[in-house]
């Protein structure tokens, strides 16, 4: 390989570098605006993977607000049992 080729690969690595540089600032500009969202959907995964690891805690916490406030809990599990089986059909969708 000859010197001017060289400069001209080094000269090419250069450019590359500060495009993608320039490709990551706009980058995180871009979805600035989405971090709240995303942290809050983390948040959401987090939990249903410590819910999927701990089910005895999500019936705990069930059997405590059952004992604490039986007619309001009767609507609860209603609801939780909706978006129980809306999850398990969003599951097997996949």
């Amino acid at each position: 390989m000859s010197i001017s080729e060289l400069s001209r690969i080094e000269a090419r690595r250069a450019q590359l570098i500060a495009q993608s540089a320039a490709q990551r600032a706009a980058l995180t500009r871009g979805i600035a605006p989405w971090r709240p969202r995303l942290a809050m959907a983390d948040r959401g995964i987090a939990a249903v993977h410590y819910v999927r690891r701990y089910p005895a805690m999500l019936a705990l916490a069930g059997l405590l607000v059952a004992a604490l406030r039986p007619h309001r809990a009767a609507g609860c599990v209603q609801r939780g049992l909706l978006f129980w089986q809306v999850g398990r059909s969003l599951m097997r969708q996949k």
